[in-house]
C-alpha cells in the first residue's frame, strides 16, 4: 500500500462544526417618533477558530516519534492557515492545533482522549501506538469524534467497526506479510526466530509475520518476548543465538531495537535483525550504532524519500523544525488534510 504526499482530495468524516450564524434583532421605532439614526458599519467579524487534536507520546522512550507526529500535523496546520484558512460556505475557519502527550501507555490514552473529546476538538490525529489508538478509539466513537492514525497498524483498529476510526498506513497483516515475503526471498532465510514486546503493535505484527513464515516454508526456531520499557536482551538471545535462525524478527519499536541489535553484535550472532515501522527511523541507527547494518526493516506506508512531494516535505520540514523527519510527519501530515 502506498500513497502520494499531496493534498487529499475532499473525505467525509463524521464531525459536525458547530458554527453559529450572529444574527440582531430590531424593534420598529414609534410611528410619531423622529427617525432613527442608520446603524454604524458592522465590523468584519474575526475568523472561527476550529480545533483539531493531536495525540501521541510526547514524553517517554519514544518521545521522538510522538514529536515527529505532531510536527507533521503542526505543519499541515500552519500552511492551511497561512493559506486563508479553510473555507466553510461564507465562513472563513482557521486551524488550531490541540495536542496531547498519551506516554504511550493505555490509560494515559484513555485519559488525554477524553480531554480531547471535552476540549471540542472537531476530529483528531491520532494516537501513534496500536496500544493507545485501540482502547481511545471506543471513546472516540461513543463521542462520535473522528480520529485518523497516521502510524497504529493493528489489524484490530479498524476490525471492531467503528464508523469514526480511520488510518493512513497499512496494516499488520499486510506488513507482516511483506517482511515474511523479503526473509524467504531475498534473504533466502529457512528459519527464524521471533521476538516481541507483548504490546498490540509488537505482538500483533510478529503473529502475522510468523504465520505467513511458516506459509512460505520458514522454520520458527523459537518464540521468545520481553516488553516496551527492556534494555538488557542478554538472557533472550543468547537463548536465540543458539538456535542459529538465519533471521531474527523483532516486533517492537527502536527504543528497544536499538539496544537488542547492539547486543547481537556483542554476542557475535550471524542472524540479520528484521522489524517493522516501529524501528525503521534515525533513532535506532543513533542507538544500534556500528549494529544498525545488521537491521533491514519494514515501512508500514512509503517512504518519504520516494514520496512524489517528499524532497519538498523533508526540506519544509528541517526548515520549520530544525530536524529531520523520524517515520510518521509525512502521514500525520496528510492526516490533517484528510481531516480538512
Amino acid at each position: 500500500m502506498s500513497y502520494q504526499l499531496i493534498r487529499f482530495a475532499p473525505v467525509a468524516i463524521a464531525a459536525a462544526l458547530a458554527l453559529t450564524a450572529c444574527g440582531r434583532q430590531e424593534t420598529p421605532a414609534p410611528k410619531a417618533a423622529a427617525p432613527a439614526p442608520a446603524p454604524a458599519p458592522a465590523k468584519a467579524a474575526a475568523p472561527d477558530v476550529v480545533k483539531v487534536g493531536h495525540v501521541g507520546p510526547i514524553s517517554g522512550a519514544i518521545a521522538h516519534l510522538g514529536k515527529d507526529n505532531e510536527n507533521g500535523a503542526r505543519l499541515a496546520v500552519e500552511e492551511i492557515n497561512a493559506a486563508g484558512g479553510v473555507k466553510l460556505g461564507d465562513k472563513t475557519v482557521k486551524l488550531e492545533l490541540v495536542t496531547g502527550d498519551d506516554k504511550a501507555d493505555p490509560k494515559d490514552g484513555t485519559l488525554v482522549a477524553q480531554k480531547m473529546i471535552d476540549e471540542g476538538v472537531v476530529a483528531l490525529v491520532g494516537h501513534l501506538n496500536s496500544g493507545t489508538t485501540i482502547p481511545a478509539s471506543k471513546l472516540y466513537s461513543d463521542a462520535n469524534l473522528s480520529h485518523v492514525s497516521p502510524s497504529a497498524t493493528a489489524v484490530k483498529l479498524t476490525e471492531q467497526g467503528f464508523k469514526t476510526t480511520f488510518r493512513v498506513v497499512a496494516r499488520d497483516d499486510k506488513q507482516g506479510a511483506a517482511l515474511a515475503n523479503f526473509a524467504s526471498g531475498p534473504l533466502k532465510a529457512k528459519s527464524v526466530a521471533v521476538i516481541d514486546d507483548r504490546t498490540p503493535y509488537g505482538q500483533g505484527l510478529a503473529d502475522e509475520f510468523e504465520k505467513f513464515a511458516k506459509e512460505k516454508g520458514m522454520k520458527v526456531v523459537g518464540r521468545e518476548f520481553t516488553n516496551d520499557k527492556a534494555s538488557d536482551f542478554n538472557a533472550i538471545l543468547t537463548k536465540v543465538r543458539s538456535m542459529k535462525p538465519d533471521v531474527v524478527m523483532y516486533g517492537g519499536m527502536d527504543a528497544t531495537a536499538g539496544p537488542m541489535a547492539k547486543q547481537m553484535k556483542q554476542l557475535g550472532m550471524k542472524s540479520t535483525l528484521l522489524a517493522g515501522d516501529g524501528v525503521c527511523s534515525p533513532e535506532f541507527i543513533k542507538l544500534a550504532g556500528n549494529a544498525a547494518d545488521i537491521m533491514k526493516c519494514s515501512n508500514a506506508g512509503e517512504a518519504v524519500e520516494k514520496l512524489a512531494k517528499g524532497a519538498d516535505f523533508v526540506a519544509k520540514y528541517k526548515k520549520r523544525f530544525n530536524t529531520d523527519v523520524q517515520v510518521y510527519s509525512p502521514y500525520s501530515y496528510d492526516a490533517v488534510f484528510v481531516i480538512v
